[in-house]
C-alpha cells in the first residue's frame, strides 16, 4: 500500500512537471499564432497587415511613416536603428565582459570571485527604465560636454552605451563558464612550456573556449536587440535611415512602445504595424538564439 502511494505521488509529480512544460510550449505557440494572425489573417474574416501592405514594400522600404499621410511602411529605418544600438552595445560590452571573465576565471582568488561575480550580476537586476534615465541624465550630458558637443539629446550612441552596460553580466557570466570548462590539462601543458599566465589566458584558454565566447556574444546580441525601455528613453522616437550614432533614431521595440501608448484604434492598419514589427523582431531574435544554442551545444559536447 505504501509503495502504491509512492508511485501515485511520483506519477503526480511527473504529470505536474509535464503540465508546466506544456504551458511554456502553449504560450509560445499562442504568441506566434497571434503575430501571424494579425500579419496574415489566419482566422476567417480577418484582414492581416500583409494583405494591405506588400511584404516587399515592408522589407525594402526606406521610410517608416505609418501615422502620417502619405503613409509608408518601410521597416528598414527601424531595423537599422535596432542594429546600430545592438552592435554599439556589443562594442561596449564585449571587451569589458571578456576581460572581466578572464580575470575571474584565471587570476582572481576564490574569495574575491565569490564576492565580485555576484556584485557584477546585480547589474542584471536593475530595472531597464533606470538605465534609460541614467543615459539621459549622465551619459548624454557627458557626451555633450566632453566628447561630442553636436550630439542630440536623444541619440543612438547613448543608447548603445547604456545597453552595453546592461549586457555586460550576460557576456561575463557565459564567457566565465566557457573558460572554466576548458580542461585544466591544457593550462598545465602550457605552463610546462614556460608560458606566462597572460599567454595561457589569451593563447590557450581563449581559443579553446572560442565557441562558448561566440555563443555568449550572440546571446548578448539577442538581448540587446530586444531591449525596450532604456532604448526608448535614450535613443528617441525618430525613425530615419542613418548611420550617424549622434542623431535621434527609433528602434523596433521603441516603436512598439510608442504605438501601444498612443491612440491607434484596435484593428486598424496602424495598430497592426505593432504586430508586423513584432514578428520581424521575433524572427531576428529567434535566428540569433538558434545559432547561439547550436554553437553552445557543440561547445558543451567538446568538454563533457
Amino acid at each position: 500500500m505504501r509503495r502504491l502511494g509512492l508511485r501515485l505521488r511520483e506519477r503526480g509529480i511527473e504529470l505536474s512537471l509535464l503540465a508546466c512544460a506544456l504551458v511554456t510550449i502553449l504560450v509560445t505557440a499562442g504568441i506566434i499564432f497571434v503575430l501571424l494572425d494579425e500579419c496574415f489573417g489566419l482566422t476567417p474574416g480577418k484582414v492581416g497587415f500583409f494583405q494591405a501592405v506588400s511584404i516587399s514594400e515592408f522589407l525594402t522600404g526606406t521610410e517608416w511613416k505609418p501615422m502620417i499621410e502619405p503613409r509608408s511602411f518601410g521597416v528598414l529605418p527601424l531595423v537599422s536603428g535596432t542594429l546600430m544600438v545592438a552592435f554599439g552595445a556589443l562594442l561596449v560590452a564585449l571587451p569589458i565582459g571578456l576581460a572581466t571573465s578572464i580575470f575571474l576565471s584565471e587570476y582572481a582568488p576564490p574569495w574575491l570571485r565569490q564576492i565580485f561575480k555576484p556584485v557584477l550580476e546585480l547589474l542584471a537586476g536593475v530595472p531597464t527604465v533606470v538605465y534609460g534615465y541614467f543615459a539621459l541624465t549622465f551619459i548624454t550630458p557627458y557626451l555633450i560636454r566632453g566628447i561630442f558637443p553636436d550630439v542630440q539629446i536623444f541619440n543612438a550612441l547613448s543608447a548603445a552605451v547604456v545597453v552595453g552596460i546592461m549586457i555586460v553580466p550576460t557576456v561575463c557570466s557565459l564567457c566565465d563558464d566557457a573558460f572554466r570548462a576548458v580542461p585544466r590539462s591544457l593550462r598545465e601543458a602550457a605552463y610546462g612550456l614556460a608560458a606566462t599566465k597572460l599567454e595561457v589566458s589569451t593563447r590557450v584558454v581563449l581559443p579553446a573556449a572560442l565557441s562558448g565566447v561566440i555563443a555568449a556574444v550572440l546571446l548578448a546580441f539577442s538581448r540587446a536587440i530586444g531591449e525596450t525601455m532604456a532604448v526608448a528613453l535614450a535613443a528617441g522616437m525618430t525613425p530615419h535611415l542613418s548611420l550617424n550614432p549622434l542623431t535621434s533614431i527609433q528602434t523596433m521595440t521603441g516603436y512598439i512602445v510608442q504605438v501601444v501608448g498612443g491612440d491607434a484604434p484596435a484593428g486598424s492598419l496602424e495598430y497592426q504595424t505593432i504586430f508586423a514589427v513584432g514578428l520581424s523582431l521575433f524572427a531576428m531574435t529567434f535566428i540569433v538564439n538558434v545559432v547561439a544554442q547550436r554553437i553552445f551545444a557543440r561547445f558543451r559536447e567538446a568538454y563533457e
